[in-house]
């Protein structure tokens, strides 16, 4: 086995779609070429719907003149899998890692990132699982968090979102992930309790450091460039 490798944990708090996926971006090409570290976002997003690769026709049930009345963007991305809701209340973390030399399985870094909610989950007594066929974070056939990736170069970017306090009654304007016979929950759902964003957010990297077998180092602000 590999020695450790550090990871540079960064909380962005509450920033849009389209500047984050700048910054990872930025990130990716910066660590292919060996100038960053292995590096974890956290974060919140404004209000965003985001199309991923594999979304379907009809997968989003509100038109545009709905979601600009709500104030909730829509954005196509590269990543993975079908359409998903991002908005105040969700843990989102972008691990932009690089999986060479020892980890380049796509299908081991999906379920490591399962892993780390489930172990974040587990953490706060909420039992969730995996349902075969699906990939995500899942209590019963409610799901409580979602992955989406995109690997460039054995490079990773984008991640997982997880449900802490989100509202989950705008993940009426998809059929969420796809899938139309499941439902979403919550950590506060779960819990009948609020849950402290940035008590989840060292969970989450506590446990992705774990996973991944990274040394994690907390970090002031954004990496390298700013938001401005």
């Amino acid at each position: 086995m590999t020695a450790h490798r550090t990871l540079h944990v960064h909380r962005l708090g509450r920033v849009s779609y389209e500047r984050a996926h700048e910054l990872q971006q930025q990130l990716v090409d910066a660590r292919a070429r060996g100038d960053v570290a292995d590096t974890l976002l956290l974060l919140e997003h404004d209000p965003v719907i985001t199309l991923g690769r594999g979304t379907k026709p009809g997968h989003v049930l509100a038109g545009d003149d709905e979601l600009e009345r709500l104030g909730v963007g829509l954005h196509e991305t590269g990543r993975g899998g079908d359409v998903t809701y991002h908005g105040p209340g969700q843990l989102v973390a972008y691990p932009i890692v690089d999986l060479k030399p020892d980890r380049c399985d796509v299908r081991r870094y999906v379920r490591d990132l399962e892993e780390t909610m489930l172990r974040v989950c587990a953490d706060y007594g909420v039992e969730a699982g995996r349902i075969d066929g699906c990939t995500g974070a899942w209590v019963g056939k409610r799901k409580i968090g979602a992955i989406g990736v995109r690997i460039s170069r054995w490079v990773t970017m984008h991640g997982f979102a997880l449900n802490v306090t989100t509202r989950l009654s705008d993940f009426e304007l998809i059929v969420p992930c796809g899938i139309r016979d499941k439902g979403v929950t919550s950590l506060a759902l779960e819990l009948g309790r609020d849950v402290p964003m940035q008590e989840v957010e060292q969970a989450a990297a506590r446990h992705f450091g774990e996973v991944m077998e990274r040394v994690i180092e907390w970090r002031t602000g954004p990496p390298r460039a700013s938001f401005e």
